[in-house]
């Protein structure tokens, strides 16, 4: 696990760094500049010419040290002050001053010349006000000109609380980060001007995230050798759960199947799949080991029992949005007790009738897309892209549900628990099915009695890592949901050796 800070969390942590562990500003500054000028010299040749554009902040001072750093080991380098002298810190001053003493010129325009690299270093983390005047006209020129650039903890521009850009910001093609990567250059837009993220550890102290609600957080691949339910064994097909898939209207029976598939692959041990009849034979073809039972019409007995034999529940994949659909969700929240995942067309019967979440008694988890979550909200595509962490932790609020909402970066959240964001995955899973495959495997953890919001950050974090494998096998354009599913069976394969 590893934590996405903002801006204002990491300067938390760097107070407490500084006044409560006692160590230096400057000190911290100086780790910063040597990781920094590391990661740059490691990219880039030393017959190339560097220029260095610094800010008034400490941002602007870890810029200037990189340039001392670099001077040093003759590196030809030049540095842009385009910042205030009247508002420098202390420690860019101190900086500023050290390579004055030391002969490396000091600018105040962007110089006239073509450069190899272009290092950013005029805001840091703190930058929450859009960009204007002569700033955004340094920013632009810089994006214009030719050569690599690197970008300092954040690219200028981008918010580290929500990847927002403030008006413009630098393209960078690498942005080496302090101590952790910031939530800003993980999230789009921001993400897209970090370009390559390399973190440099530098000594902040970071206690106070652990167990911060406050914190978002994402998973590294090593994370799923612990986050992933052990087989055991002693043990038989009903130890790992019984999974009731209450999916696929007539005609959409490649839903039922993907979604009962990837359960089963994710370690469910029994998988009954309830739908249409005219999906039986097709099903039965398909998926061998799963139960096939099926509906004409809406049984209220029916399908009781099939819900008190079940150990967790999966509805809407490619349910329809038809009468006797409404009414098995409907029956659903009248007569479930356990876990449910609740996806695609059940979140859209869902969407009419939300004081059903409000008197829900289980433990529930949606899994929409930013489609469906407008319909839960009433709300724009617009208003939720604009806003989506805080009205995803206010919906948390209202409703007792986990909500996994599902885009190029993945939200996971649940009130009183820390926003999960997902970071891998790849434009190859935006392909029909893909979500179907997600709800299966949620539920087929969650059928081997993992915690549900465990279950649902487990998923979602094993499901893009098999769209990672699968992208390696078969290239960005030609992954299939059922590629999905096989890159999911290489992942696990691997997390058991």
């Amino acid at each position: 696990m590893r934590y996405l800070p903002t801006g204002n969390w990491m300067q938390k942590a760097d107070a407490h760094t500084i006044h409560e562990i006692g160590i230096p500003s400057l000190v911290l500054m100086e780790r910063a500049a040597l990781g920094i000028a590391e990661v740059i010299k490691s990219k880039v040749l030393k017959n190339k010419k560097i220029l260095i554009v610094c800010g008034s902040g400490n941002n602007g001072g870890d810029g200037f040290a990189i340039a001392r750093l670099l001077h040093d080991e003759n590196y030809s380098v030049g540095i842009a002050f385009v910042g205030k002298t009247g508002s420098m810190s202390d420690e860019c001053k101190q900086q500023y001053c050290i390579c004055k003493n030391i002969g490396i010129s000091i600018e105040t325009e962007i110089p006239d010349e073509e450069y190899g690299v272009i290092v950013d270093a005029i805001f840091g983390v703190g930058l929450c006000r859009e960009i204007s005047g002569k700033y955004a006209s340094v920013i632009e020129c810089l994006n214009a000109m030719k050569g690599y650039k690197v970008a300092v903890d954040i690219p200028s521009g981008v918010s580290s609380l929500d990847g927002k850009i403030l008006g413009i910001a630098f393209k960078a093609d690498l942005t080496v980060s302090v101590q952790c990567e910031k939530l800003g250059t993980v999230l789009y837009p921001g993400k897209d001007f970090a370009g390559e993220v390399v973190v440099k550890s530098i000594g902040i102290n970071t206690e106070l995230y652990q167990n911060n609600i406050e914190i978002c957080y994402t998973l590294e691949q090593d994370d799923l050798y612990t986050c992933l339910p052990k087989r055991v064994a002693n043990s038989h097909k009903g130890t790992y759960g019984k999974v009731l898939m209450i999916t696929g209207s007539k005609g959409m029976a490649g839903a039922a199947y993907l979604s009962a598939k990837a359960a089963y692959v994710s370690g469910a041990g029994l998988v009954q799949i309830y739908t249409a009849k005219e999906n039986r034979s097709i099903l039965q073809q398909l998926l061998p080991e799963a139960i096939i039972s099926t509906y004409t019409e809406y049984s209220e007995e029916e399908l009781k029992q099939l819900l008190n034999w079940a150990d967790v529940v999966c509805i809407g994949c490619g349910l329809g949005q038809e009468k006797t659909a409404d009414k098995l969700l409907q029956g659903v929240f009248q007569f479930c007790k356990v876990p449910c995942i609740i996806d695609a067309d059940g979140i859209n019967l869902l969407s009419e009738k939300m004081e059903l979440l409000e008197e829900s008694t289980f433990p529930i988890a949606l899994t929409p897309h930013m489609k469906e979550m407008t319909r839960l909200l009433k709300c724009s595509v617009a208003k939720l892209n604009a806003d989506r962490m805080n009205i995803l932790t206010d919906f948390v609020k209202r409703y007792p549900v986990v909500c996994a909402l599902k885009d190029a970066r993945t939200l996971v959240a649940k009130e009183n628990h820390p926003l999960f964001v997902n970071t891998a995955g790849n434009s190859a899973m935006a392909k029909a099915g893909s979500g179907d495959v997600l709800a299966g495997v949620i539920t087929g953890l969650t059928a081997q009695h993992m915690n549900l919001y465990d279950s649902v950050v487990s998923g979602v974090y094993l499901h893009a890592n098999g769209g990672d494998y699968a992208k390696k096998s078969c290239g960005v354009y030609s992954v299939l949901a059922e590629d999905l599913i096989s890159g999911i069976k290489d992942v696990l394969k691997q997390v058991e050796q």
